[in-house]
């Protein structure tokens, strides 16, 4: 079959830079046994195509006329060959891909793994901060002829303006980050430092406001540790201004963006993964983690939410005296510590990315079948 996937990004033509992992390994997936075309609406600043992962990228660009070259660029391909299936990743090119598949009459299918569902207005994030934003999310959503989500935190927040919204995980690929057995603590030594782990990029959603006050409330409770934060800089050193100003210089190592590898040698050393987002859908670094055998400290979004207590440890939003409370307990409970990293790691590998391209499949499949016409929720925008 022949699938169009309508992405904001991700796809770099590098295959390194710039990209989603999750995103890549469902596109390199599909490839293997589908005819894919991928339209990238912002990779690029001007209009481009490559091949990636056996997949045809199409970036459609920033420059003016944005919309009418997405609209152009797709039905020539269609008129080239018919798409089964367009297949959007979160609700901004959910747009385009609503109307292309009214235009040419073919199912659309929706998954959600943004903030399309939230409003955080004191941060400007979320896509219900807005009315506009409101009346597209609900028109998208009704349009779609399936919506699927990443965690059931995000099911429970689509509930009321989609209450048949179908789990699908993106999953960690196996092959190019394998698992690891959760290793012991070494505790022996007096000069061992705890080793603390932040993946995200520095910007509100993700809290690092939260984080570095809690850093400093382990430093007061006399913990001895190395917090690695890797991720780009949309802040302009704002963090790192406020971890100076807490004293925290000598215990935090800022590493920026890492490459897959390096990024793996950092989760390989770390003890516990440390996140402190606002909203993450299904946050793949929770994944990794749990798949490298590190476990979770973490606010209750994406998967943390949904399996604590026995797969990570869960602390509500905006108190740094427990988020600090949550690591010092869980680091001394060696026992408790590799008993959530056990969970964790079985629940990861047991949704790898493998599962969810066979669950995309059988979505697509459902959806060549006959079905009902959609009609709009009377709920409230």
């Amino acid at each position: 079959m022949k699938f169009a996937l309508v992405v904001p990004g991700g796809v770099d033509r590098s295959g390194v830079d710039r990209v989603v992992p999750a995103l890549l390994w469902q596109i390199e997936r599909l490839a293997r046994r589908h005819t894919v075309h991928v339209f990238a609406l912002a990779q690029e600043p001007l209009p481009a195509r490559w091949s990636l992962l056996g997949a045809t990228v199409h970036n459609i660009g920033t420059a003016p006329g944005r919309r009418r070259r997405f609209f152009r660029s797709f039905a020539m391909e269609h008129a080239r060959a018919p798409f089964a299936v367009v297949h959007a990743f979160w609700s901004g090119a959910g747009e385009y891909a609503a109307i292309a598949s009214l235009r040419h009459r073919i199912p659309f299918a929706l998954h959600l793994a943004g903030g399309e569902l939230v409003a955080l207005r004191d941060i400007g994030y979320g896509e219900r901060r807005t009315w506009r934003g409101r009346v597209r999310l609900r028109v998208t959503l009704a349009l779609a002829d399936h919506v699927s989500v990443a965690s059931g935190y995000m099911q429970r927040l689509a509930a009321p303006l989609r209450d048949d919204t179908e789990i699908i995980p993106l999953g960690v690929a196996l092959d190019r980050w394998p698992a690891r057995t959760p290793r012991e603590r070494d505790t022996s030594s007096s000069t061992r430092r705890a080793r603390l782990l932040h993946i995200g990029d520095l910007r509100p959603v993700k809290d690092q406001t939260l984080l570095l006050h809690a850093a400093a409330c382990l430093r007061d409770r006399g913990l001895d540790f190395q917090l690695d934060v890797a991720g780009f800089d949309t802040l302009s050193g704002a963090t790192q201004s406020l971890a100076a100003r807490l004293g925290l210089a000598d215990r935090i190592r800022w590493l920026g963006v890492l490459r897959r590898d390096a990024l793996r040698a950092v989760v390989d050393e770390a003890d516990v993964l440390l996140v402190t987002s606002r909203h993450d859908a299904g946050p793949l670094a929770f994944l990794e983690a749990a798949v490298a055998g590190v476990p979770t400290v973490g606010t209750p979004v994406g998967h943390i939410a949904d399996w604590a207590p026995d797969a990570a440890v869960c602390v509500e939003h905006g108190d740094p005296n427990a988020f600090a409370d949550a690591v010092v307990s869980l680091l001394c409970d060696e026992p408790r510590r590799l008993a959530i990293a056990r969970e964790a790691q079985r629940r990861a590998v047991a949704i790898d990315a493998d599962l969810t391209a066979s669950r995309f499949e059988a979505m697509y499949d459902a959806l060549l079948q006959p079905r009902p016409v959609r009609t709009i929720q009377s709920q409230p925008a």
